[in-house]
């Protein structure tokens, strides 16, 4: 071979070798990025987030009832007690099922009825209180959550407004039915009611499908009939 064909092979290639340089300097021009200071990602965490405490604790889960109560629909009311009637009586003198009676249970001290057997976490939690609405508003609210230990098998009422049905008619059970709160009433005692406990407070009034039972939340085993 002689040398003019050498140099032309020589050339392709070392023209090659240039063509391939100049393009990865102009891909390192084009997509160049700053190797970071420390290797990983960064994850943004909002603050306080962790189980940190903030700085206000947090309130009831559940809407305050007290400014429905006054315009509360008594026949709606007493329709959602049908999710209470296989558990529990509401009438003067009735007798105790899986749940206790339930005449007079609005500002009626928890776990205190005659006659029934109640769990000793209802009797634990209600000892020095009484079924006020809030409480009731509470409990009715999400049982298991505002006293823990509870026999009550009735998953709760979510919605506000069955809630304050309920509770209304609920109070005109009674031979001198307690009186309505004011309109806020629930903004500072909700906090109160709640304490300790996300679904706030106790409704011995929910009875339930399920064989679940009310005012000490269910003191007796739903669906069993032994207590707790």
């Amino acid at each position: 071979m002689d040398s003019f064909r050498l140099n032309q092979i020589a050339m392709v290639f070392l023209g090659t070798v240039f063509i391939l340089f100049s393009l990865s300097l102009l891909s390192e021009a084009l997509f160049h990025s700053e190797a970071p200071e420390q290797p990983g990602y960064a994850i943004a965490a909002s603050e306080g987030s962790g189980g940190e405490s903030g700085g206000e604790a947090a309130g009831p889960a559940y809407d305050p009832i007290a400014p429905l109560l006054a315009n509360a629909d008594l026949a709606a009311g007493e329709a959602v007690f049908k999710k209470c009637a296989s558990c529990h009586t509401s009438e003067e003198g009735g007798p105790n099922k899986v749940g206790p009676n339930l005449w007079g249970v609005v500002t009626r001290p928890i776990a205190s009825h005659e006659g029934f057997n109640y769990s000793a976490a209802i009797k634990e939690y209600g000892a020095g209180k009484t079924w006020t609405y809030d409480e009731l508003n509470g409990f009715l609210f999400k049982p298991k959550d505002h006293i823990p230990g509870t026999a009550m098998g009735f998953a709760g009422l979510k919605k506000t407004d069955e809630r304050a049905n309920l509770i209304a008619w609920l109070r005109t059970h009674s031979a001198n039915p307690a009186p309505l709160p004011s309109a806020d009433a629930s903004a500072d005692a909700g906090t109160d009611a709640g304490a300790g406990t996300e679904g706030g407070a106790a409704t011995e009034a929910t009875a339930g499908q399920d064989g679940s039972q009310t005012e000490g939340s269910g003191e007796a085993t739903t669906g069993s009939g032994s207590s707790n």
